[in-house]
């Protein structure tokens, strides 16, 4: 066991967007933070959304009002911030009038219009589908409104990004495996997932920001310590080859009350989700079922012209929320809302549960509220107006011009994904490169090892699974030969 003299402020449990944001956020304001992930950042929930950031539309069924607020407005405070991982995009609603009337659609969009102050993005609109739309015959009309899409295991590691460039220690695969009490203070005991070494380390306060484990974490390494009961609910996706040639998602009603989006994906696919179902068990073992699949290529077939089946469902993924426990029957009218829990019998622990990626800001300045009483002489909140790591500029087209006019000899293609993932610090990964050989071995899609050495240096990514999944979606388009020579590159002594 080593022993870390260091005393740190603040210990972070859960390398989530919630915890990444607290991490972020607190050290920003001169607390001394140390961030801990059992696995890869954004390994589990974060990773597994739908990427939208939106105030939810159909929480406002759910007279959700002030939920829908607050993530309507930081909508805008993300767009703002992240402009190269965060981008507007427009959804169409067809109607379905023996699903909800047409007046409680425009109430609703109306209310959804109506709620924040719009900067960014247009009002919605009523639509008509003409001939080339990509819907059935019989969805003849609609509406259109706009909310946006996020890269969301992207922005997690932006955040962490921000954490450390405050000062912030961020550690990946290392596990809190005990803390206890002793002097006011918590000593914590952690253990390197790669190699088992274990580490004992004291912090003034604790955070439990570990999404579905919460509980688990709070029986396991907390004993003692209340832990609210939360709902997990499993939320499932499939990724299928292109559906429409347009750039707008689609919000599609389905009869059972949910509804199921369809979203331009990575370019020549589409996502489609959510499901909605209530879980059992240890969110790692979340998987999709045949019946899961069935249904989200049931609804897509319902209303777009172009048939899938399950044979043409080329990626999967599933994710579970923590919900705030309820008698609900219906998990998909669960609130989606926050809560924190700070205990001040003992050292102090802030537990968080619930939340949803677009409010993770709003929640940890909420977090920082909390924790004041903890740290009294804690500054005011800082992270409206900070932009994310590459996120600072506000013009998307004179950065692409101003990088193809420095570096005429980068693809097109290439150039794109870089700036959609790394803005204005493509400049970083591009430093002294003169040609494409600069940017050493491809090892598929346009990962080149200038760009796998970046996430290793610079994002703490360590296999084939985080680069090609978490740092990136080109999973998507690598073979299994293309797999195994990125793997081997990253075992192995480089070339």
């Amino acid at each position: 066991m080593i022993p870390d003299s260091t005393i740190h402020d603040l210990l972070i449990i859960g390398g989530g967007v919630n915890g990444a944001g607290i991490a972020a956020d607190a050290a920003g304001r001169g607390l001394d933070v140390l961030l801990c992930e059992q696995n890869d950042l954004a390994s589990g929930t974060s990773s597994a959304s739908t990427k939208l950031i939106h105030g939810g539309l159909r929480y406002l069924e759910n007279y959700e009002f002030r939920l829908v607020r607050e993530a309507l407005a930081e909508r805008e405070v993300l767009l703002r911030n992240a402009p190269h991982i965060i981008t507007p995009m427009r959804f169409q609603l067809p109607h379905r009038p023996h699903l909800r009337p047409r007046w409680m659609i425009q109430a609703g969009l109306f209310l959804y219009d109506s709620l924040s102050r719009r900067v960014t993005l247009p009002a919605s609109r009523r639509l008509h589908f003409g001939a080339d739309s990509p819907l059935v015959e019989s969805l003849t009309d609609g509406f259109e409104y706009a909310d946006a899409w996020v890269d969301d295991a992207r922005l997690v590691v932006l955040l962490a990004m921000l954490a450390r460039e405050k000062g912030a220690s961020v550690r990946v695969r290392t596990r809190v495996v005990q803390a206890q009490e002793e002097q006011g203070l918590w000593q914590v005991t952690l253990e390197n997932a790669l190699t088992g070494e274990r580490q004992q380390v004291r912090t003034r306060a604790l955070v439990n920001a570990t999404g579905p484990w919460v509980e688990q974490v709070g029986h396991a390494v907390l004993p003692g310590r209340r832990a609210e009961r939360v709902r997990l609910v499993k939320g499932c996706h499939i990724v299928v080859p292109r559906l429409h040639p347009g750039e707008q998602a689609f919000l599609l009603q389905n009869a059972d009350g949910r509804v199921v989006f369809v979203i331009p994906y990575e370019r020549d696919f589409s996502l489609i989700g959510t499901t909605d179902e209530d879980f059992t068990g240890d969110p790692a073992d979340a998987r999709i079922s045949a019946a899961e699949i069935d249904y989200l290529v049931t609804i897509s077939n319902e209303c777009f012209r172009r048939r899938i089946t399950a044979a043409d469902v080329l990626h999967d993924f599933a994710g579970v929320r923590p919900l705030l426990a309820s008698d609900e029957s219906n998990a998909s009218k669960v609130s989606r809302d926050y809560t924190l829990t700070l205990e001040r019998r003992g050292a102090p622990l802030l537990t968080v549960h619930g939340g949803k990626i677009t409010t993770y800001r709003r929640l940890a300045e909420s977090a920082m509220d909390r924790l004041r009483t903890v740290f009294p002489t804690l500054p005011g909140p800082w992270t409206a107006t900070a932009a994310l790591p590459g996120g600072d500029f506000s013009n998307r087209e004179a950065l692409r011009r101003e990088l193809q006019q420095d570096f005429p000899w980068m693809p097109p293609d290439l150039l794109e994904r870089w700036l959609g993932h790394y803005g204005t610090r493509t400049r970083v990964l591009l430093d002294n490169a003169r040609c494409m050989a600069d940017l050493g071995e491809d090892f598929g899609a346009g990962l080149h090892a200038r760009e796998v050495a970046y996430l290793q240096e610079q994002e703490w990514a360590l296999t084939t699974q985080d680069i090609l999944w978490r740092r990136s979606k080109l999973g998507l388009r690598f073979t299994p030969a293309q797999r195994t020579r990125l793997d081997a590159w990253l075992q192995g002594p480089r070339e």
